[in-house]
């Protein structure tokens, strides 16, 4: 399974970005997809679930939930994240990874396949 993710970019604080993570190649036993992000010298920090099975189970973590909405298209393999209301502190690489088979929510060990990341640069 390849996972791309794109829509990062430069914006100000206050202003939103979509991002888009797309897999490939194996999705049949695909379970759950997730965004991660990654800022300079600090850990990875989970952001968002989301099941791709039809119970639809969604996980956020604290510091977006209320601000940043995940979703996916079925059809076309993707996962998308809408990031409301960024603040600086968003900052960080992003990264979307996917698990087979099991819900691993917030537990990054679980997820079997990353992306390569996409830069989030919020500037206050």
């Amino acid at each position: 399974v390849q996972l791309q993710a794109s829509g990062g970019g430069l914006v100000q604080a206050g202003d939103s970005l979509r991002l888009s993570c797309v897999a490939s190649g194996g999705t049949s036993s695909l379970y759950a997809m997730g965004w991660f992000r990654q800022a300079p010298g600090k850990e990875r920090e989970f952001v968002a679930a989301i099941t791709e099975s039809g119970d639809g189970q969604i996980l956020y973590g604290n510091s977006v939930a209320g601000r940043f909405t995940i979703s996916r298209d079925h059809g076309k393999n993707t996962v998308l994240l809408q990031m409301n209301r960024l603040k600086p502190e968003d900052t960080a690489i992003y990264y979307c990874a996917t698990s087979e088979n099991y819900w691993s929510g917030s537990y990054a060990p679980g997820y079997d396949y990353w992306g390569r990341g996409t830069l989030v640069t919020v500037s206050s």
